[in-house]
């Protein structure tokens, strides 16, 4: 489960596009942080590229990109490249049959980052991956889990969404604000579509005529949406946007990212919620967000706020350049990647055990936060070797942060409160872990 939003220049303070999203994966599933430069392929030596499952042509260039992602995929939850395009995707649950294999959405997500520059570049490309080779494939980590995709694309002037149901798609050019979820979102106002979409509906016998066509209406499974709490999520996004637009900024969306449903009031960290954005695991949740960004995409600098960790209502979101040096990790040091999010999974998982006081270590992140906000000025009049600099300092003091918290902890206290099924849930993954 996940959620992703997107703010186009008429709707923010500062005139940039913002893209902000949440991954909502398996608790113990590490979600990393990967640099890939620009590089040229030999395609005489490498014709084709290993995706997740399957192996598609290999292009001569493909671009210098930051992948977000699970440990083990091949392609990413969400990502950027070096000319400000941006990409997240959700699962998202239709009538149409999974593919056992074929590319995962996060393939997808990937290949366009590497091989386009443009919103309209990735919904060709998009379309012709779908056409090609399908969707498909496990997506789970610790168990089965397979599922459709929707896109939510942005550049430095506009934003797209591109939703699928199997090989039939549809997409939209977002001219405000906009969110997707776990949920088709589009109804008969989208711009582009795969050419058989409306007659495959009316031959399913999913509406009567064109006139009677919406995607999301006819292609839904709408069993698996409802339970996912998507719809939920959905609106609460879209109406926090709206009722701000033309005040939108980056403090908003981490606000976004960090809201939990009315359900978790007084009970944080003591029951899990599919409704919530920010989503705690527990019990009979098996989702938990393990991973947050948000790109400020601008003429001048695009500026993208990460947590390299999980639980944004607890992490530290810190500013990443694309820049020659970078405080992250590259393609071939997923073990060091891997760790770096474990270090901070340990801190979520101490406050979920009552070793560090929740209310305490809230002030403290903000604190924090508010200083790597007042270092964010000196990165406007800085060139590339001063904005790596800054991106160094700003890590550093981070990891410095958690580490302290983390030393404070005794080590021995597992007071997890909740119901016996939460508390036996959060015991296992810990053992897990």
């Amino acid at each position: 489960m996940c959620d992703t939003l997107v703010a186009l220049g008429n709707s923010t303070v500062d005139g940039s596009v913002l893209l902000a999203k949440n991954s909502d994966r398996q608790p113990n599933e590490p979600h990393i942080m990967i640099r890939i430069p620009r590089m040229r392929h030999d395609l005489e030596q490498n014709k084709y590229v290993k995706t997740t499952y399957i192996e598609i042509p290999q292009v001569e260039h493909t671009y210098g990109v930051v992948l977000l992602k699970p440990s083990w995929i091949w392609g990413c939850e969400m990502g950027w490249n070096e000319f400000g395009l941006n990409i997240g995707n959700e699962a998202v649950f239709t009538k149409e049959k999974k593919g056992a294999s074929g590319l995962t959405g996060m393939d997808m997500v990937r290949i366009a980052l590497e091989r386009c520059k443009t919103c309209e570049e990735t919904v060709e490309l998009l379309a012709d991956l779908l056409e090609a080779y399908g969707q498909g494939g496990n997506c789970g980590y610790e168990k089965p889990f397979t599922y459709h995709n929707s896109f939510l694309i942005a550049d430095r002037a506009s934003a797209w969404v591109f939703e699928t149901a199997g090989r039939f798609w549809a997409a939209k050019q977002v001219k405000d604000t906009y969110c997707i979820s776990n949920c088709l979102s589009i109804g008969k106002d989208f711009d582009k579509s795969h050419p058989n979409l409306i007659r495959h509906a009316i031959e399913k016998g999913w509406c009567k005529s064109e006139a009677d066509f919406e995607f999301a209406k006819c292609y839904s499974d709408k069993l698996y949406t409802h339970f996912s709490g998507s719809i939920v999520r959905r609106e609460a996004c879209e109406s926090t946007l709206q009722a701000a637009k033309g005040n939108i900024d980056v403090g908003l969306m981490k606000k976004i990212l960090r809201g939990h449903a009315k359900e978790l009031d007084g009970r944080l960290f003591q029951r899990g919620s599919v409704k919530s954005v920010c989503m705690h695991a527990g019990g009979m949740i098996g989702d938990h967000t393990t991973g947050s960004y948000i790109a400020s995409i601008d003429d001048k600098i695009c500026t993208y706020w990460v947590t390299g960790a999980s639980t944004p209502c607890i992490s530290v979101f810190k500013p990443l350049w694309i820049e020659e040096e970078m405080p992250i990790f590259s393609e071939t040091e997923q073990a060091q990647a891997i760790e770096y999010w474990k270090l901070r999974e340990k801190l979520h998982r101490h406050i979920l055990q009552r070793d560090i006081d929740l209310s305490e270590h809230r002030k403290l992140r903000d604190s924090l936060e508010q200083e790597i906000e007042e270092a964010m000025p000196a990165a406007d009049l800085s060139d590339g070797i001063g904005r790596s600099g800054i991106m160094k300092q700003l890590f550093a003091r981070e990891e410095d942060f958690i580490r302290s918290q983390l030393a404070r902890c005794t080590g021995t206290s597992n007071r997890i409160k909740g119901r016996l099924h939460f508390r036996r849930y959060w015991k296992k993954q810990n053992e897990k872990l």
